[in-house]
Parts: C-alpha cells; sequence; structure tokens
C-alpha cells in the first residue's frame, strides 16, 4: 500500500517497507513520520550493545541512544523524502526520536498495564492516539499537547493525587525512541496502536484516559 508525501518540491508517492535507489529505509521511515503524520524528527545519539556505550562520549550518560546528537538539527515536519533524505546523510545510523511537546505530549505506564488500559478504553469508546511500547517494557499513550503541565491538577481532580501509581506524563524536553527504531542494537520499539491520519495530528486530551490509565495502574500496585 502507498503513501504520498508533499512538500516544497513537489508530491511523490513511495511504497511503505520497499527501498529507492540510494535511499535507505531509515530515510524512508522518517520521511513517513515528517510527510503522513506530520511530526517533527530529531536525529539521536547512537548506543552499542552490550557495553551500552552512547556515541556522544560521556561514560556515564543516562539515556544511551536516546537523546539527539548536538550537531543534528531537527527534520521538519512536512519534509519530503528528498529532503529527508539530505538531512539524514549527515547523520546516518541516528537514532530516530520524536520530540514531545509540539505535537503531543506522552502519558506513560508500564507495558502490562498499558496493555489492559487499552483494551478497556477501545471498549468504551474513547477516542485514542498513537500508543508505544518501548523497548524498557513502557507503554506510551500520545495524548493532547499540555498534559504534563496539566497532570498534577487532573490526579487531583479525580483523586488519584495521592495513590501511588506506576504514572508519569513526558512534556517539551522529552523524547519518545519512534517504532521501529532500535537505539542500535539496544532494542527496538514499536506500536500498540499505530497512527492514523486523524489521531496522528489531533491526540485526545489526557483527562479522556487519565482516569482508566489510573485506575488499572493502581490494580496492578496492589
Amino acid at each position: 500500500m502507498g503513501f504520498t508525501i508533499g512538500g516544497s518540491r513537489g508530491t511523490r508517492e513511495f511504497r511503505s517497507g520497499t527501498r529507492r535507489r540510494g535511499r535507505t529505509s531509515e530515510c524512508t521511515a522518517v520521511a513517513e513520520y515528517t510527510g503522513l503524520w506530520g511530526w517533527d524528527v530529531v536525529p539521536g545519539a547512537r548506543a552499542a550493545s552490550p557495553a551500552r556505550a552512547c556515541s556522544c562520549g560521556d561514560a556515564r550518560c543516562a539515556a544511551p541512544g536516546a537523546h539527539p546528537l548536538a550537531f543534528a538539527p531537527a527534520v521538519a515536519a512536512g519534509a519530503t523524502l528528498d529532503e529527508v533524505t539530505q538531512a539524514w546523510g549527515k547523520c546516518p545510523g541516528a537514532a530516530i526520536l520524536l520530540p514531545v511537546g509540539r505535537s503531543f505530549d506522552v502519558i506513560e505506564v508500564s507495558e502490562e498495564a498499558g496493555r489492559r488500559a487499552l483494551v478497556r478504553l477501545e471498549r468504551m469508546g474513547l477516542p485514542l492516539g498513537p500508543v508505544v511500547v518501548t523497548e524498557e517494557g513502557r507503554a506510551q499513550f500520545f495524548v493532547a499537547p499540555g498534559a504534563a503541565a496539566e497532570l498534577p491538577q487532573l490526579l487531583y481532580r479525580m483523586g488519584w493525587d495521592d495513590a501511588d501509581l506506576d504514572l508519569r506524563a513526558l512534556g517539551q524536553g522529552s523524547y519518545v525512541t519512534a517504532p521501529l527504531s532500535d537505539r542500535a542494537g539496544l532494542g527496538q520499539s514499536g506500536w500498540l496502536r499505530p497512527p492514523t491520519l486523524d489521531s496522528a495530528g489531533r491526540p485526545p486530551q489526557a483527562r479522556l484516559l487519565l482516569g482508566t490509565l489510573a485506575y488499572i495502574c493502581h490494580r496492578f500496585r496492589r
């Protein structure tokens, strides 16, 4: 199945999972994020397994392969495949990172809690955005920007502010490792719920999901 990417250089169509001559599948993946889903993409530092050494050179790096390269600018939403290929050619093999706080914030819970909550939320017919499962076993629910700042007040209003929940929100300054980026061998993230044209540009408000997520997390804690 093909999809179309538009931009200042015209409209191009290519097929998922295939390679064009001179273009890597890595560039194709980045172009899907920028052109199809409308997200910015940031080249990230590489990491090597099993030593978990980060290419940034800091032996005590807290996020090997999961933080931006200092010298590489973001690839803006709407970038065409040609533009992505030119930009990514300067940092081949970089981790593919999605900046949080621009098009979406994230509510993160354990993978098991996230899977169970997702089933319940789908049965309830609530609007849902993309959901990522990380290589560390976390589920990341994409929600409307601003959720990280609103989370304490939202939990207070719902009566969950004093509960010991394995739940947190990620906002401006955080990054999601994009599926199916493997962080150079450290593990691969994937989609629990892949993006659609509607959900990528209009993720739901956090308040619509938070009650169910908090309840499931509380049950797991008990």
